[in-house]
């Protein structure tokens, strides 16, 4: 099959938004019956095979950095005098932009202090429990979920643009199945990717437009029900839909860049007034941490049940957004040689994220301190108000408190319109420019759904889709692993 007709094949279209309207209708028409089923699928997953996820981001870890440092290292994606479609700054706006949207803003201060007042082992509230805390987060937002991602991007972004295969989930496994992507194994696998990247981000939606609501009622006393998150979610939605349709050089790569700067700016801020000094002491107490017990804590399960809520959550939870995300990063990378895409999109953008962790957890921590344990007071009553508990006790609030909301709907619409954007390859057989009408499509679609959701079910319906989005994480956790063997298959094939 030419990849002209593949083009023309709506199939994976038409299967993936059929299986997502029956499962949202079943959401909406039994709710709890729908909450139980994917609840008790996610916790037979991670009881018994929590393991495995921790084993299979090392192994992906393994391989990826035994790649880069390789031979193989010097491959180009693409063909071998191609350059780069993006500048350096570009590029790395871009890959942060498209893989860490709202989880950093929404859990960069709450998770710490978390995991200090509860940790998996020690002292509530002790020193220890507070470098404890931010290792943690460090483990769960840094080099691990960049590897995940990188694993997809790179299998994708060597075969499309070396192989000239389309622009698909499946043509990772042609060196395995040949011709057979293009038939039902190779549509079983698109499907499974644009179901679970779809969910996702209808997660996020829900939550990011439910912190902005929180934020709001926070900020200047406006309740926060439904109706207002409905509104929230039908603007960002707009946003970021408007953005993805605009195309990749315009809109987009604004998105980008208005987010970039709005962390960093908040970054400054947050350090030059949270207390810097407190700040650099744990930020490098804690990354020493970090890097001496990198192994360890990569497949650390000494209190399973937390380890089932967080390490293995996380891993899940980034899985499920490889597709899009590896996708996205395979496309704006384009050019680059296979070493300095892993090496940049593994240790840039996690970089980026510790140091904002370290910056925020840190202020927190320390704000908490000077302000009898407000912050923790904060977490315990809602964890969505972290943040603006954090910015309260900070000059400026009057000014800090806007630009937060507008910090967090430019954190989601970066993600979001990467995830329009390759829902429309996906199901446009991988064309590179899919049109305007089908993104449009997918960008509505994303928003309607998350409405239809809390409109009926609320926060609860939500995390039935966070819950299912997840649960298809195992068998594309499978998917990566082969992944792995058909790239080093392919690449045996180069002459380097």
């Amino acid at each position: 099959m030419s990849n002209e007709q593949k083009a023309k094949d709506h199939s994976v279209l038409y299967v993936s938004a059929g299986i997502a309207l029956i499962f949202v209708a079943f959401s909406i028409i039994l709710p709890s019956q729908m909450s139980k089923a994917s609840n008790g699928v996610l916790s037979f997953l991670t009881t018994n095979f929590g393991w495995l996820y921790l084993l299979s981001v090392f192994v992906f870890t393994i391989f990826i950095f035994v790649i880069a440092l390789s031979r193989y290292g010097k491959i180009k994606l693409g063909k071998d005098d191609e350059k780069p479609e993006f500048t350096t700054f570009q590029w790395f706006t871009m890959l942060f932009g498209g893989g860490m949207g709202i989880g950093m803003v929404f859990w960069s201060i709450a998770e710490p202090m978390m995991h200090y007042m509860s940790p998996p082992v020690g002292r509530p509230g002790s020193e220890q429990a507070m470098h404890d805390a931010l290792r943690i987060v460090f483990n769960d937002f840094g080099i691990h979920v960049w590897i995940i991602y990188a694993v997809c991007g790179l299998a994708l972004g060597y075969f499309q643009y070396r192989k000239g295969l389309p622009c698909l989930i499946s043509s990772a496994f042609y060196p395995i199945l040949g011709d057979r992507i293009h038939g039902p194994i190779g549509k079983a696998i698109d499907i499974l990717a644009v179901f679970a990247t779809m969910f996702g981000v209808a997660t996020s939606l829900g939550l990011g437009a439910g912190q902005i609501a929180t934020g709001i009622q926070y900020i200047w006393g406006i309740k926060a029900t439904p109706g207002m998150t409905a509104i929230i979610i039908a603007i960002m939605t707009a946003i970021f839909t408007l953005a993805t349709v605009s195309g990749l050089h315009k809109a987009m790569q604004a998105v980008a860049d208005v987010k970039v700067w709005l962390s960093i700016g908040f970054m400054v801020f947050i350090f030059l007034f949270g207390g810097m000094v407190f700040i650099l002491n744990n930020f490098t107490h804690t990354l020493g941490d970090y890097i001496q017990n990198f192994i360890g804590q990569s497949l650390w399960m000494g209190n399973i049940e937390w380890t089932k809520a967080w390490p293995v959550f996380y891993r899940a939870w980034y899985i499920a957004w490889a597709a899009f995300v590896g996708q996205f990063i395979a496309r704006v990378s384009r050019g680059r040689t296979i070493r300095e895409f892993i090496l940049a999109t593994v240790f840039l953008p996690s970089g980026f994220c510790i140091v904002w962790i370290a910056i925020y957890g840190g202020a927190a921590f320390n704000l908490d301190a000077l302000s009898h344990g407000a912050i923790q007071a904060a977490v315990k009553a809602d964890i969505s108000t972290a943040l603006f508990a954090t910015l309260q006790n900070l000059p400026f609030y009057v000014i800090t408190a806007p630009l937060a909301l507008i910090l967090i709907i430019a954190s989601f619409a970066g993600a979001a319109t990467s995830a329009t954007y390759v829902l429309s390859m996906l199901t446009s057989g991988g064309d590179l420019n899919p049109s305007k009408k089908l993104s449009g499509f997918w960008g509505v679609a994303q928003g309607a759904v998350t409405i239809m959701i809390i409109l009926v079910g609320g926060t609860a319906a939500v995390k039935t889709l966070q819950t299912a989005s997840i649960a298809a994480a195992f068998p594309f956790m499978l998917i990566m692993l082969v992944m792995c063997y058909s790239i080093y298959k392919a690449l045996q094939e180069e002459k380097v």
